[in-house]
């Protein structure tokens, strides 16, 4: 099973059986009983997420089954101890809420890891073309963010010496890119002064943006003073975003960019 899922269920089952024990042996009533559970999973998984940051849609997901599971609780116990029914306008929102909080954890689920073999080949259609369909979506955007934040001033000031020290970045493919076919992409990089840079080193990295899984570094080797050029094979066709390094001593200039890879059938 699925971690976030597993960690989901028995999070509601440890809930349930706190309500339980606290109805059964503390004798106290289904609502103080919920509302006791509740502050406590508050105390408790607040400062566990925040020292393990999972994401904000997984701390989201995480409190709201928990809180849901705590007010399900006191609802439907209270409802039993008083030997009456549950009325059926808070059952309806109340599982109105659970529905929509369960989906989206499941579409979490989903997005991270995948669909199971048997569901993919159930829900989605066959390849055509023999092109791979995946139903992973972990997008690019990590948990560290509050991280970069403090490095913010630092990529300003970054950016600011790249505007004075001036040098021409030029980049590109020698010949339209195919999937997995191996194509020379070349730098070229001058001073202020028009001069060529050589002796720089030049790495970078092609980014996926459906996920990280199929990023492809690389390091460009000098063909001749401020010419650099290496043949790279990216795994898939369609766009792909790049960060591309220069580095010469101490100093390095750092840009961003896109590009997009042809699947070749229109050869």
């Amino acid at each position: 099973m699925n971690g976030l899922l597993l960690g989901l269920a028995l999070g509601v089952g440890a809930i349930l059986l706190a309500n339980l024990g606290l109805i059964r042996f503390a004798r106290t009533s289904a609502k103080q009983a919920a509302a006791t559970v509740a502050l406590i999973t508050l105390g408790l998984y607040v400062p566990y997420a925040i020292l393990r940051w999972p994401g904000g849609d997984v701390f989201a997901l995480h409190l709201a089954i928990y809180l849901l599971a705590s007010l399900a609780c006191g609802m439907l116990l209270g409802a039993r101890a008083g030997g009456r029914g549950l009325h059926w306008g808070p059952a309806l929102i109340g599982g109105f809420f659970i529905v929509v909080v369960v989906l989206g954890a499941v579409f979490v689920a989903v997005a991270e890891h995948g669909l199971s073999p048997a569901l993919f080949h159930w829900l989605l259609p066959e390849a055509r073309n023999q092109r791979e369909v995946s139903s992973v979506f972990p997008g690019v955007i990590a948990h560290d963010f509050h991280k970069k934040e403090a490095l913010y001033n630092q990529y300003l000031q970054q950016v600011e010496r790249q505007r004075q020290r001036g040098w021409q970045i030029q980049k590109g493919w020698l010949t339209e890119p195919v999937a997995s076919e191996p194509t020379v992409f070349r730098v070229a990089a001058r001073t202020r002064a028009g001069e060529p840079l050589a002796g720089a080193t030049v790495t970078g990295r092609f980014l996926r943006p459906s996920g990280s899984a199929l990023d492809v570094p690389f390091t460009l080797a000098e063909q001749e003073p401020g010419v650099y050029e290496a043949a790279l094979a990216l795994p898939a066709a369609g766009a792909w975003n790049l960060v591309l390094q220069v580095r010469q001593g101490k100093e390095w200039h750092e840009i961003s960019a896109n590009t997009t890879v042809g699947d070749g059938k229109g050869r």
